[in-house]
């Protein structure tokens, strides 16, 4: 039987007015791949945060024993010294620099006044190889999408001889084929004797690669379940929310309604590189009522279309026609947008979305000023009801409405962020992945919301990577692939294996 290369023992940490983490005890075998799994807040990145040392020993109450020494973490590079690094949900790498410049970004080789650019590139190439990537070490990070982005941080962590890999949400902007190259991955480390802890909301990939799972709930450990007793998704989430989630898509009845939005022959260039469509004539329309899908891999241009429809929010030369209600409508900047009564929640809420150093209220109220204002002045007892409304709506896990999003989990973040649009009362709503990174809990919570909203005879037209979140929750779904919409399916013909030969055909087009 293996032993403990890890143990956290009554680990207690207290932010203001709120304890993140309430005797929280943990034991990895050496290994294996652990999972760490819980709804959003439930404290699973600040435990990984106090291991790796972001937060310092004398933050926390508890102790740490990795490889049978107590330790003591000043800061993150003491915990690195040991072999043990963290990989964050949000990239840390800089788009700018080169591969091998980022993976060596603070573990720069040569001297302090001489940087050994050979021996940069040349081990930025080893471990890139390790990785399955076959990019060369000197091309600039913003030339690699997000999957390939993960990789180079896995790679990064080679390069710091990595003995404990921690990665918190590893395939939350992945497609399915980069999430499984990347779980394959981990499963090769393992062969190779690597001890993995994985931080995921997709329990098919927790059933997929983990050896054990440990469930937290408020703060607090619930249970911890090994593969040789036996743990499926049903079993994970019972302990994750401490009830059952039997049905993860809330029933509805369709009411369809007549045409509310449409686009015609609309048309995309990117912003950098001109010649390149980065939508190419698409057609497409929402009625009343009724949820709207866009699948397609990564990099096939659904958020490009999104955002250039909301406002021109993105390209170059655009062309094409979009109605409301049968009436044409020119929506050249986002206020137009919002005026005429449409909403986009990004993908991206932290860069994007919200303003993470102003609180809730003020994150809020951004989107529409008019509705709490008093001519040029902003009416705070009205600006503090709609904030507080909206918290309560969204279930949103806070101290008050005056908290900073910042220090708010990345759920709880996409809670706010999806208040703020919901502020400005729209009739077509675009949602951009709007369950990246949340528990099957806020999932259900954000899913009955999509629901509410067209049982009210409005839109929703969601763009998603997970197909059982779009098989389950709209009415058609588009296919869309390099630029161009592939093809439609109704709800009743839809499936996975539908839509991924629509992707991957080349001549059928709506």
């Amino acid at each position: 039987m293996a032993s403990n290369i890890l143990e956290m023992k009554n680990i207690t940490k207290i932010f203001p007015g709120v304890k993140a983490l309430d005797n929280v005890n943990l034991e990895v075998k050496e290994g294996e791949i652990h999972a760490i799994v819980g709804e959003n807040g439930a404290g699973k990145s600040t435990l990984m945060n106090v291991l790796s040392g972001v937060y310092p020993h004398n933050s926390f109450s508890g102790e740490i024993t990795y490889k049978g020494d107590l330790c003591k973490f000043e800061h993150i590079h003491d915990s690195e010294k040991l072999g043990i690094v963290i990989i964050h949900q949000e990239l840390a790498l800089v788009p700018l620099l080169t591969i091998g410049e980022n993976m060596f970004l603070g573990n720069e080789q040569g001297t302090a006044f001489n940087i050994n650019w050979d021996a940069t590139y040349n081990k930025a190439n080893k471990y890139l190889k390790l990785v399955g990537l076959k990019e060369d070490s000197r091309v600039d990070i913003k030339e690699l999408g997000v999957g390939k982005q993960q990789l180079v941080e896995i790679a990064k962590a080679l390069a710091k001889s990595v003995n404990l890999l921690i990665l918190d949400e590893p395939t939350a902007s992945l497609n399915e084929q980069d999430s499984k190259n990347l779980l394959d991955l981990l499963l090769q480390f393992k062969k190779e004797g690597m001890t993995s802890i994985i931080i995921s909301h997709k329990l098919n990939e927790i059933a997929y690669v983990a050896d054990s799972v440990t469930v937290i709930r408020d703060g607090a450990t619930i249970t911890t379940m090994t593969k040789e007793e036996g743990f499926d998704e049903n079993k994970i989430i019972g302990a994750m929310v401490g009830r059952d989630l039997s049905n993860r898509f809330p029933p509805r009845t369709p009411v369809i309604g007549e045409k509310i939005f449409e686009v015609k022959n609309w048309k995309v260039a990117h912003p950098l590189y001109q010649e390149r469509m980065v939508c190419n004539d698409i057609s497409f329309h929402a009625n009343k009522g009724e949820i709207v899908g866009i699948s397609g891999l990564m990099g096939a241009g659904r958020t490009e279309l999104a955002m250039s429809i909301f406002g021109h929010c993105y390209g170059k030369f655009i062309s094409g026609k979009s109605y409301i209600d049968g009436e044409e409508v020119v929506m050249t900047t986002p206020k137009q947008a919002i005026d005429n009564k449409i909403a986009y929640v990004t993908e991206d809420r932290k860069g994007n979305g919200l303003v993470l150093d102003q609180s809730i209220r003020e994150n809020t109220s951004l989107s529409q000023l008019k509705k709490i204002s008093k001519g040029l002045r902003i009416d705070p007892d009205l600006e503090i009801k709609f904030a507080k409304k909206y918290v309560n709506d969204m279930h949103t896990k806070c101290s008050s409405e005056e908290q900073k999003v910042s220090t708010l989990s990345g759920g709880n973040q996409q809670k706010v962020l999806l208040g703020k649009c919901l502020f400005t009362e729209p009739d077509i709503l675009f949602l951009d992945e709007p369950t990246r990174g949340i528990d099957v809990g806020a999932k259900y919570e954000i899913y009955t919301l999509m629901n509410e909203i067209v049982s009210r005879q409005k839109a929703v037209i969601m763009i998603s990577s997970e197909l059982p979140e779009l098989l389950g929750m709209c009415d058609r779904i588009y296919v869309m692939n390099e630029g161009k919409f592939k093809g439609e399916l109704t709800q009743k013909e839809a499936t996975q294996e539908k839509i991924m030969s629509m992707i991957v055909k080349n001549d059928a087009e709506v």
